[in-house]
């Protein structure tokens, strides 16, 4: 075998090689999911005070009847891409947060009018990047977040309630929060997916503490694998100013 070629099938080897190996990460990684799926409860399970942490597939949420007074759609079904509703100074996002999905939120909001005073969330969560963007971009138009009893904000879906002007979540909403993949990307060492997480990871802290939420949410995340969800209690909720408290009556 001539030189060029023996160079040639040397560096085939060798990639052959690293991917083999990073395939091998990512089933040594995803096999003990698979089979053993987490023991923790059902989502439909109630939760109490230190028992919070429920078992999470985005696709797989049970049906929540919702209550009079949301304008979110009455369905059985979450879409797979979030859908954005305009009506009477109401925007409406509902689903899963797809990579793309800020700027498609941008520019329904752009256009809007009247402008909406207020987003009614129900989403299994998606893209972290896009839901800080979103986020934002609510907190910049003076936009308050909703969470409406029934429905649901968990995962990245957190982080765009936190970016309302003000934030109200009803009596039977869940909220919930857990680690997240950062959109990592199988082709890099483990070196470098590690510095991508932790730079996720510091990029969510830095927004939380521009939205002015207690950044101590975050130790419940950091704790919760992605296949489970740590639902928030109302008091944590008020506590990580996550929801805005309301004034007290007697005061």
């Amino acid at each position: 075998m001539s030189g060029p070629r023996r160079w040639l099938m040397a560096v085939l080897l060798g990639e052959a090689a690293i991917a083999a190996m990073l395939l091998g990460g990512d089933l040594a990684r995803a096999l003990p999911r698979l089979a053993w799926p987490s023991p923790a409860p059902q989502l439909t399970e109630p939760v109490r005070p230190g028992d919070q942490t429920r078992r999470f597939r985005p696709d797989q949420l049970p049906a929540r009847p919702r209550r009079d007074g949301t304008p979110l759609p009455d369905t059985d079904e979450m879409p797979d891409r979030l859908r954005i509703g305009l009506r009477d100074g109401v925007v409406t996002l509902m689903g899963r947060i797809a990579p793309g999905d800020a700027a498609r939120v941008s520019s329904e909001l752009e256009r809007a009018e009247p402008a909406p005073t207020t987003a009614h969330l129900d989403s299994p969560g998606g893209s972290v990047a896009d839901a800080l963007t979103i986020g934002r971009l609510l907190r910049d138009l003076g936009i308050e977040t909703r969470i409406g009893a029934g429905a649901v904000c968990l995962s990245a879906c957190p982080y765009i309630l936190a970016g309302g002007a003000t934030r109200r979540v009803a009596e039977g909403a869940w909220v919930g929060v857990h680690q997240h993949y950062f959109d990592q990307n199988a082709a890099l060492p483990a070196i470098f997916a590690i510095e991508d997480i932790q730079r996720g990871q510091g990029e969510v802290m830095g927004y939380l503490i521009e939205m002015g939420i207690d950044p101590a949410l975050m130790r419940h995340a950091l704790v919760t694998p992605p296949n489970e969800i740590y639902l928030l209690l109302p008091e944590e909720l008020e506590r990580y100013r996550l929801a805005t408290p309301r004034p007290d009556p007697a005061g």
